[in-house]
């Protein structure tokens, strides 16, 4: 199987190029506002900028694993586990990542890394307990095909610069409220400068936050589809999708909390509240993914 068909279809893959042109193109708007505005030195902020990408670039998979207390496992100490992730590996024509597992009862697996080359794949001893070996590989096909897309580096990518107008916005905050104003000075009747930059923030901020879960929902989708075609069963998908989604109302709200920062890597959030719109959520709702995965299976003629 050729990596480029993990779940990309042409409709799907031109909305990701839609949405990620918007949100460049915001940043983009962002910076020159805040460079004409603020009087920012360029070198200074360059150095930051090209030195938080290397660090966010290279750590992402280390610090995502740490996150979320996975630990690396062997072939000896998951033999299973590891024939399993080798298997479907072979049949996506993709290098083996290593494997973790995370010590929680809560049922649930992501993919990081930066690259198929430098990726790791990590599972919960409760979505071991829980599911069956089938829906287990449809689990595990699903994060391998976020792995072929590099999806972790797009989102971290697209998360990095949200970041960035985040840290240029306290600058321009500090620099309008503690250095006089900048231009307004000249005129009592203009806008103060750090009342522009905040403005300019907010907008840029949650414009940037819907884009980005935009994004997120179009690569589960597209990740769904991977799982579908590696496997060839889109129905385990369907069926380890539900059960996770069901078990997550027996864990308690407090584990649920300690998990919430890996939400975003998570196959299913780990919450049993809805957000009121699907404009505002990471995943695609439960109901939308099941019923692309019917379309997949009657497509492939499997029985949903």
């Amino acid at each position: 199987m050729k990596r480029k068909s993990f779940g990309r279809d042409a409709g799907l893959s031109l909305r990701m190029i839609f949405t990620g042109g918007l949100l460049g193109l915001l940043y983009v708007v962002f910076a020159v506002v805040l460079f004409n505005v603020l009087n920012v030195g360029l070198v200074p902020m360059l150095v930051i900028v090209i030195g938080l990408a290397f660090f966010q670039y290279y750590t992402s998979d280390k610090l995502a694993l740490a996150a979320s207390g996975a630990k690396i496992v062997e072939r000896d100490e998951a033999p299973e586990l590891h024939a399993m992730v080798e298997r479907l590996c072979a049949m996506a024509d993709l290098p083996k990542p290593r494997i973790a597992v995370v010590d929680t009862d809560i049922p649930n697996a992501f993919a990081t890394g930066r690259s198929p080359k430098h990726a790791a794949v990590a599972v919960t001893t409760g979505l071991w307990r829980r599911l069956e070996p089938r829906e287990i590989e449809g689990v595990l096909a699903h994060e391998l095909s976020h792995v072929a897309n590099r999806d972790v580096l797009i989102m971290t990518v697209a998360s990095f610069f949200a970041m960035l107008a985040g840290l240029l916005t306290r600058f321009g905050l500090y620099a309008g409220m503690w250095g006089g104003g900048g231009r307004s000075n000249n005129n009592n009747n203009a806008v103060p400068v750090w009342l522009i930059v905040l403005a300019v923030s907010v907008v840029t901020y949650v414009l940037s936050w819907i884009l980005i879960r935009t994004i997120s929902r179009y690569r589960e989708y597209a990740a769904d589809r991977g799982s579908a075609l590696i496997t060839g069963a889109p129905e385990n998908l369907m069926s380890a999708l539900q059960k996770i989604s069901s078990e997550m109302f027996r864990i308690p709200q407090r584990d649920l909390r300690e998990v919430q920062a890996m939400n975003a890597f998570f196959i299913i959030p780990a919450s049993v509240k809805q957000a009121t719109a699907e404009l505002f959520m990471d995943h695609p709702p439960l109901e939308k993914r099941l019923a692309a995965l019917e379309r997949i299976a009657r497509e492939m003629g499997r029985p949903v």
